[in-house]
């Protein structure tokens, strides 16, 4: 059986990007509860996910955390 595999073309707004690192860690050390959620990705995305999170030395969830409160940061301030 062959299993269609999709791709995902990387997005200009993710190339170039400079992450606080810092604030990254610094998230992670909170002790603040979190829910924990499910999202469902395709694997060549959870790939690039990982592959950018290893240059960037963090686990690649936590990558997936900040790229979403990122863009739940910018949304807000566009809706203000």
């Amino acid at each position: 059986m062959n299993k269609k595999r999709y791709s995902t073309p990387s997005l200009p707004e993710y190339e170039n990007n400079e992450y606080d690192l810092e604030r990254i860690r610094e998230a992670r050390k909170k002790q603040l509860r979190k829910m924990p959620t499910s999202v469902t990705l395709n694997p060549d995305t959870v790939d690039e996910l990982k592959e950018l999170a290893e240059k960037k030395g963090i686990p690649y969830q936590v990558l997936m955390r900040s790229f979403i409160l990122d863009g739940l940061e910018k949304m807000k301030k566009e809706s203000e």
